[in-house]
């Protein structure tokens, strides 16, 4: 059964994972067992662990190719910040990202308060999974005020790119073998076959 959080609760660990939170409540955290991930979803505390080497390798990689972008890309200064592993609060909610970008600031972000542009997911397997990255996401991530979210599935071999603005809510696959570059990031080319590669070679293991 499920309890409500209270100051005794303020420590997270894995035995946290099911109490009721605030928003508030969550965002005042500040001890926890950092050998898991903590999200606030619908009122309740999730508690997952660190994410596998299939996620995190290709997300580095994506890291490092943004990176480079804003670096060396004439238009790279469009890139304010890419941070991977970071928390998109929504009003009902908290979810942890793959990947935030923050774009067209013209300063380094506040993650706390600047929504970011374009949240990025690696699927991980399982029908819960499928059903958190492609639908409650999306629809949390529009309602945050996001441009973009990209979703990374390297069961499907596809990119699905969302695209949110004033006129709804678009969606469009990438397949292997095809690239996608975002009007947000112009210039930065996502080679979806190479980042499907890298998570290939750490799932191998």
């Amino acid at each position: 059964m499920s309890s409500t959080a209270t100051e005794n609760d303020l420590v997270l660990g894995l035995d946290s994972a099911g109490i009721l939170m605030t928003p508030e409540e969550f965002d005042a955290v500040t001890e926890y067992d950092r050998n898991y991930r903590y999200e606030l979803i619908h009122g309740v505390l999730v508690v997952n662990p660190i994410p596998s080497p299939e996620q995190t390798g290709p997300n580095e990689l994506l890291a490092h190719l943004l990176w480079d972008y804003q670096q060396r890309h004439p238009q790279g200064a469009i890139l304010d910040e890419s941070l991977t592993q970071q928390y998109v609060r929504t009003a009902p909610a908290r979810r942890i990202a793959d990947q935030l970008i923050w774009t067209g600031l013209g300063r380094y972000p506040d993650p706390r308060k600047d929504v970011p542009s374009i949240a990025a997911e690696f699927v991980s397997s399982g029908k819960r999974n499928r059903q958190r990255d492609y639908f409650e996401q999306k629809q949390e991530y529009g309602a945050a005020g996001l441009k973009e979210y990209w979703i990374f599935d390297r069961f499907q071999r596809t990119l699905t790119v969302v695209t949110y603005s004033a006129a709804g809510t678009t969606e469009s696959t990438i397949v292997e073998g095809s690239t996608y570059e975002s009007p947000i990031l112009p210039g930065f080319v996502v080679p979806l076959a190479r980042i499907l590669v890298a998570a290939d070679r750490r799932a191998r293991h």
